[in-house]
């Protein structure tokens, strides 16, 4: 009786073990994953143009080449209708207030007197880049008549005395702007690393930050304007001086006063919270201390250092119409103030156009800044708006 249990038994493990295991005529094909579909050029399109801070842009390449089509048209109406919603009725507003107010007697500047003040700066912009060509023209014909005298005496003897034009001043701005930001980072990056670094350096430092950073850019003119008169001793002033004139100089320093802090702050708060493994594990390496910072340190803080230059550039912007209007530097801000000046009955209306021209460079630098940061910190930060 036990050993027809125990044949039961072994019999009935046998056949639980045999319906444990399926027969290979049962047994299902591994399951294999989808491929991942290559990007394509419109792809890539679309990327290169977030990585640039045109995102209104990628949905719209996507959908003109089929690339769910429904999905990019609900992208490109949030990413660019949205915005240009908002314009619109910006733009209806103004021109609902330009024929209500009244300032001096006229009415306010609505958006089609000051497009036609635009349009009349475009028109004198033509005008005198065509008188410039006769110059030149002029020029080479005098110096094919007479081959003994050089160019540089015929440029003393034939002088070109047209007045810079609106193009011009955007362009002694822009190259201001970029001579105090570039001034300010080499001095904001290396003392913020070293704050960053150093407890101690940053104790001595924090409170001259919490000291200069208030300090307006009209205070800092009267400063600068003394100092820089005393170093020039009689140099050539702004409108004579070329480039590097002196209320060119004055106008620069101011805008690397005002604009260096956030760097400064953002790339020692940057530093400062580097993984402290990564810092071990470079000491255990025996790096020397610039290839650690050079290889470790700069590479972990490169996303704050973006985000403080980020804004050392919009600071930077917005301050430098101020010092160029108080500094007397022919660019946007000195073309504010002779407007201001005038008696021109369009002068309301041409200051509406230099603000505008101010708020669409701003912006345009910005989005610079933003693609630069794209690329410079690809792979390290999650999102940059």
């Amino acid at each position: 009786m036990s050993s027809m249990t125990q044949d039961v038994t072994v019999e009935t493990s046998g056949t639980a073990l045999a319906a444990a295991q399926p027969s290979a005529a049962t047994t299902p094909p591994p399951a294999v994953a989808p491929a991942t579909p290559r990007r394509g050029l419109p792809e890539h399109l679309a990327r290169m143009f977030e990585t640039l801070g045109l995102d209104w842009f990628a949905p719209l390449v996507l959908m003109l080449c089929g690339r769910e089509p429904l999905w990019q048209v609900r992208r490109l109406l949030r990413q660019a209708g949205l915005p240009l919603l908002a314009i619109a009725l910006f733009l209806t507003l103004w021109h609902g207030l330009s024929t209500v107010v009244r300032i001096s007697g006229t009415s306010l500047p609505g958006p089609v007197q000051v497009a036609a003040a635009a349009g009349q700066m475009h028109a004198d912009w033509r005008q005198s880049r065509n008188a410039h060509a006769q110059w030149r023209r002029d020029l080479i014909q005098a110096q094919a008549e007479n081959p003994t005298m050089s160019a540089s005496e015929l440029r003393q003897i034939m002088p070109w005395t047209g007045a810079p034009t609106y193009p011009d001043k955007i362009l002694t701005s822009l190259g201001t702007v970029f001579t105090g930001f570039l001034l300010g980072t080499l001095v904001a990056v290396p003392l913020g690393i070293l704050c960053g670094m150093s407890p101690t350096a940053f104790a001595m430092v924090n409170p001259f930050i919490q000291v200069f950073k208030p300090i307006s850019p009209v205070a800092w003119l009267p400063i600068v304007s003394i100092i820089v008169g005393a170093a020039a001793s009689g140099g050539a002033d702004g409108a004579s001086g070329g480039a590097f004139g002196k209320s060119f100089i004055i106008a620069a320093l101011v805008v690397a006063l005002c604009s260096l802090w956030p760097t400064l702050i953002n790339t020692a708060n940057g530093v400062a919270n580097v993984e402290r493994d990564w810092l071990n594990i470079a000491r255990m390496l025996n790096l020397p201390p610039l290839v650690r910072i050079w290889r470790v340190i700069l590479p972990a803080a490169l996303p704050h250092i973006f985000n403080g230059m980020r804004l050392s550039i919009g600071v930077g912007w917005m301050v430098l119409i101020a010092a160029e209007i108080l500094a007397q530097n022919p660019g946007l801000g000195g073309f504010v103030w002779d407007v201001f000046q005038s008696s021109n009955r369009d002068a309301l209306a041409l200051i509406m156009v230099a603000a505008l021209t101010i708020g669409v460079i701003g912006f345009v630098l910005d989005r610079a800044m933003v693609a630069v940061q794209r690329l410079a910190t690809r792979g390290t930060l999650a999102a940059v708006r």
